[in-house]
Formats: C-alpha cells, sequence, structure tokens
C-alpha cells in the first residue's frame, strides 16, 4: 500500500481527491493538509511514501515545501506537485526544490494514479504538455533579489514601501525593479510583475 499526504488550500477539492484515490487498491490517502505547514512532521508521523502538493497555498506554499521535504528525507519520500496553474517556470522550481512529479488537476484519475506509482517506485512522472513548454521558454531569467521585489510589486505597492517589505534601500530595489522590467520585455513594475507571475517564475 502506498501512503498519501494530501495538501490543498480548497478543501472540496482535497476532499475530493482523497476520495478518488482511495478508491485504487494500492493507494491509501492517510494525512491531508490546508497548505505546507508542518508538512516534515506530518510525513514523518503518517509513514507517507509520497506527498501531493498544491503550489499556491497560504503560509508555506508547495514549492517551498517540496524544499522542506528534500531536505529531510531526500528521495525516500516522493513529492508529487498536482496544480491548477500548469506553469513551466512552475515546473522547473518544483524540480529544482525536489520534486519528482509535476501534474494538473484537469489531469485524468488514472492518469495522476499511474504517477503516483511512478514517483514512488522512483521514476519521475511530469506532464508532457509542460515538460515541452518548459525546454522552449527555459530557465527563469530572474534573481532571487528580483523576485522578492517583483512579489511584493504585485500588490501595486510603491517603491518604498516594496524597500521595506524585503529590506533594502530604495535605491536597490529600483535597480532590481529595473533589471526584472528589462528581463521581463515590459515597460513598468507592474507588467513586469503580472509577466513573472504568469510564467511561474515568482
Amino acid at each position: 500500500m502506498i501512503r498519501l499526504l494530501l495538501a490543498d488550500d480548497q478543501h472540496l477539492i482535497r476532499a475530493g481527491l482523497a476520495a478518488l484515490l482511495n478508491l485504487e487498491e494500492d493507494l491509501e490517502v492517510v494525512h491531508q493538509l490546508p497548505d505546507g505547514t508542518g508538512v516534515v512532521d506530518a510525513v514523518r508521523e503518517h509513514g507517507v511514501d509520497v506527498a501531493i502538493l498544491d503550489i499556491e497555498m497560504p503560509q508555506v506554499d508547495g514549492i517551498t515545501a517540496t524544499q522542506h521535504l528534500s531536505e529531510a528525507f531526500g528521495t525516500e519520500v516522493a513529492v508529487l506537485i498536482l496544480t491548477t496553474f500548469g506553469r513551466a517556470g512552475y515546473l522547473q522550481r518544483a524540480m529544482t526544490a525536489g520534486a519528482q512529479g509535476f501534474m494538473v488537476k484537469d489531469a485524468p484519475a488514472e492518469q495522476l494514479a499511474a504517477a503516483i506509482r511512478t514517483v514512488h517506485d522512483g521514476g519521475t512522472a511530469v506532464d508532457s504538455t509542460l515538460a515541452a513548454e518548459a525546454l522552449s521558454t527555459g530557465t527563469s531569467p530572474l534573481t532571487d533579489r528580483e523576485r522578492d521585489v517583483l512579489k511584493a510589486a504585485l500588490t501595486g505597492a510603491s517603491v518604498k514601501d516594496i524597500a521595506a517589505a524585503v529590506h533594502l534601500s530604495a535605491g536597490t530595489v529600483r535597480n532590481h525593479l529595473s533589471s526584472a522590467i528589462g528581463k521581463t520585455q515590459t515597460s513598468n513594475r507592474s507588467e513586469a510583475a503580472r509577466t513573472a507571475q504568469l510564467k511561474g517564475w515568482l
């Protein structure tokens, strides 16, 4: 029996997914979480084999949770990202963090079950369309600091507010924003932030 943990902030989706997976003879959902908080402790406590994580969750997102699991368990616990947002940038970041699989939520149930078995057996399971897109778009050109300032810019914050949020001077924030605008080929920080978000770079 493959023991599963589900982390998704949408209760109905999480419950429905658990019900579907529990219909499989060799799969059992042993624990559920509303986000990635406490995922390492939960995996350890419940003897989880495969963690299935959403990306966009409050508190601790799926990519950060993947990194925590990878650091704590290495390849002993497989991580499969299951998300609504099929973005090439998300795929790249998830695999870099240590995920073995990446699927979108509209995949057929049997395809998801097969992906779970694949990652449990040490293989890799990635949505083929996304994999092709990731290869064509390349990796994110943004530095960590540029990502930080663009995340803060998503709310429409001023340079002064962004500087306070990321603990940098206003001048340094302007430099990072200018660089990010150039790399995203946009005309202002709001467009740069939206473009980077859509590509899954944030």
